[in-house]
């Protein structure tokens, strides 16, 4: 008895399939702009999607490694608060932060739908 491979539904291509230019440019675009909540959207984006485009690959990694440099500046300026930075200061650091994480990441999404790479101007490469 033969088994017969499950049905696809009509259109869709196989789960693992690889990306297409517009799939590609939109999941690199959403990994940058993902950062505008931290950094878990563009890691889910980076973990499920670098195995189907080289270049989400690449973007993803450069996206979650800007992610992780900010973390460890928000983390600094958490212990600095608690030790000798007055609550105001703090607060608007951390505000700085989130800006240049919005400002950036939106830079990042706008080069990817251009089909362009896009590199932060600071960022650590721990994820290589």
């Amino acid at each position: 008895m033969s088994q017969t491979p499950p049905p696809q539904w009509a259109g869709q291509p196989p789960a693992g399939a690889p990306l297409n230019d517009a799939e590609t440019r939109q999941w690199a675009g959403l990994a940058h702009l993902g950062g505008i909540l931290w950094i878990v959207p563009g890691l889910i984006i980076w973990l499920v999607y670098r195995a189907r485009s080289g270049f989400v690959d690449q973007e993803g990694k450069k996206a979650v490694n800007f992610q992780i440099t900010l973390l460890i500046g928000v983390v600094i300026v958490g212990i600095a608060a608690g030790i000798f930075l007055p609550w105001f200061l703090s607060n608007l650091l951390q505000g700085a932060l989130w800006i240049v994480s919005l400002i950036f990441s939106i830079q990042g999404y706008q080069a990817v739908q251009r089909g362009q790479a896009y590199r932060y101007p600071f960022s650590l490469e721990l994820i290589k």
